[in-house]
């Protein structure tokens, strides 16, 4: 019943902190940022004295230091120290190589649920090539593509140095939108854009357009950046557009994605590699300008921390459980 009402009274707090956060952000000091931590080392301290003594806590009590964990790093200004990876850096290089007005091809090929590790690389991305006053054409494999580039334009235009450099839609950027056909796409895109995006995601004919109008295929672009979460995506992009075309390809992937594509990094299919939240992390890094993925690594790490130590508190306890058994003569 105690720990009961200690479950209830701490989802109370949270809960009272995320509606502050929503209704007004707030971000702790260093000195409350380390005494909060402090406070969680106490705790997990305290359960692992007493497992040694022989209490057992519920499940519940671990689920409530995860979530403490997770939401708690967002509120602080801590920061987790990252090490750049040459992929990450020879990304970052090959954009800072383009000329002013140069035309990057960016597909989204993702939805939501992925989200939370791609949608900082895009961010980050879409903020370098805005300041760096690249041309950016984006489109979608993906059906839920399209939607997450609006999103992250639309936060990426309300920082101040991105909204006074002025940035026009159909000029500046352009969403050609979803497209139906996996891997065709890119081959047919080789031939034509046009034929694929005769409209944009806002249904203006491509011929309307002037960061499009001239533009053919392939031959016209740059630079391409991929971010995908599984198929079709950045093995399609490698496989037709920089094996047939001579596209020069960057990408971002998953975790779990990311391994698979090491080999195109070492063939030099791929110019560059962000691989999960670590490598958004690294990426908002290299460019001077930390957002939601250098946030959220620190709340990954938080969160390892803590399933490790109760890692150790379980097997104290187990070990501890079956020595006093054994002296009981059980």
């Amino acid at each position: 019943m105690k720990q009961d009402l200690i479950v209830y009274l701490a989802v109370l707090v949270l809960a009272l902190i995320f509606f502050f956060v929503i209704t007004e952000p707030v971000v702790f000091s260093p000195t409350i940022s380390y005494v909060l931590i402090g406070l969680i080392a106490l705790g997990l301290i305290f359960i692992l004295v007493r497992t040694i003594q022989g209490n057992v806590y519920e499940r519940r009590i671990v689920f409530l230091f995860v979530g403490i964990a997770v939401v708690l790093p967002f509120f602080m200004t801590i920061e987790q120290k990252i090490q750049l990876s040459p992929e990450v850096k020879s990304l970052n290089d090959a954009v800072l190589e383009l000329k002013p007005g140069s035309k990057v091809l960016v597909s989204l090929d993702y939805d939501p649920p992925s989200a939370p590790e791609l949608q900082p690389m895009a961010e980050s991305f879409f903020r370098l090539c805005f300041e760096r006053d690249l041309k950016v054409i984006i489109m979608g494999l993906w059906p839920q593509g399209p939607q997450q580039a609006e999103l992250a334009i639309q936060k990426i235009l309300e920082y101040p140095e991105v909204a006074a450099r002025n940035i026009e839609y159909g000029k500046d950027y352009v969403n050609l939108g979803f497209q139906t056909g996996n891997e065709f796409v890119i081959q047919r895109m080789g031939g034509s854009f046009k034929s694929m995006f005769q409209t944009d995601y806002y249904g203006t004919p491509y011929d309307s357009l002037e960061l499009v109008r001239n533009i053919s295929n392939f031959s016209n672009i740059d630079f391409s950046f991929n971010l995908s979460a599984g198929y079709p995506g950045t093995v399609e992009w490698v496989q037709i557009a920089v094996d047939r075309y001579g596209v020069v390809l960057g990408a971002g992937n998953t975790a779990v994605q990311a391994p698979q594509m090491y080999p195109y990094i070492r063939s030099g299919q791929l110019v560059g590699l962000l691989g999960g939240l670590n490598g958004a992390a690294e990426f908002e890094k290299v460019t001077g300008k930390l957002g939601k993925g250098t946030k959220f690594m620190v709340s990954q790490s938080f969160a390892h921390v803590i399933v490790i130590a109760f890692i150790i508190i379980g097997n104290a306890a187990y070990f501890l459980g079956e020595r006093r058994g054994k002296k009981k003569g059980i």
